[in-house]
């Protein structure tokens, strides 16, 4: 029964803190605000404030782990929406989805290699811009750490969210495709709940980003770590 109070304590604890911040982002919509980035930061802060250990807090966010798989397989309405826009753009999204990947993993790595860490390390790093259930199936199957590789996805996707709409602008990427594969590929899930503020068909890009990026990832993952 006490279990049962904590799980439901901590649920709605989370539910009313990602309310909060989601109005406090709509007022200051500024990268820095994004609502899964400040709820993250709040939890982090009541944890430590009240002594709550990561045992306790995981009575109820393990539900809301469970959630995180049916969350990404909704994604596939919107695909199905948009399913004659993605048709069109085929070639585009392959070839920048395959960039990224090959990109994001490069990066990591070389990165891991530059300063030294152990081996384990970079299994752990590598999938890094993968969906976090995906990432910490490839952590596991190259010998990484899934647990750490959950802290290197998650500050993947908050960099990206973060720095991304810079970027975008920056570089002037006026149409939602663009749009939709860079966020889609650099930061996944958090990347594509982004991407619905550029628009219906940057999101849906996104989340084929987000999905193919998975899929080439566990592909050339392995290869990857025999040539690095």
């Amino acid at each position: 029964m006490t279990e049962i109070i904590i799980a439901l304590m901590i649920v709605l604890l989370n539910v009313v803190i990602f309310l909060l911040m989601t109005r406090l982002y709509r007022r200051y919509p500024t990268p820095f605000l994004i609502p899964v980035l400040t709820t993250s930061f709040c939890i982090v802060v009541l944890l430590l404030l009240f002594g709550i250990p990561y045992e306790t807090y995981m009575i109820g966010g393990k539900y809301i782990d469970l959630l995180l798989g049916p969350a990404v397989v909704a994604l596939a309405y919107p695909l199905y929406k948009q399913r004659d826009v993605l048709m069109k753009s085929l070639m585009p999204i392959l070839s920048g989805v395959m960039v990224g990947s090959v990109v994001g993993m490069a990066s990591g790595v070389l990165f891991a290699k530059l300063i030294g860490v152990k081996e384990v390390l970079i299994m752990t790093l590598l999938p890094k811009s993968v969906t976090t259930p995906v990432a910490m199936e490839i952590s596991d199957v190259l010998g990484g750490t899934p647990s750490l590789t959950v802290v290197f996805v998650m500050i993947a996707g908050f960099t990206g969210v973060v720095i991304g709409p810079y970027i975008v602008k920056g570089f002037r990427m006026d149409d939602e495709l663009s749009q939709g594969i860079a966020l889609g590929s650099a930061s996944h899930a958090i990347g594509t709940s982004k991407a619905f503020e550029y628009g219906l068909d940057a999101a849906t890009v996104s989340s084929v980003a987000m999905a193919l990026c998975a899929i080439i990832v566990s592909i050339l993952g392995p290869l990857f770590v025999s040539v690095f």
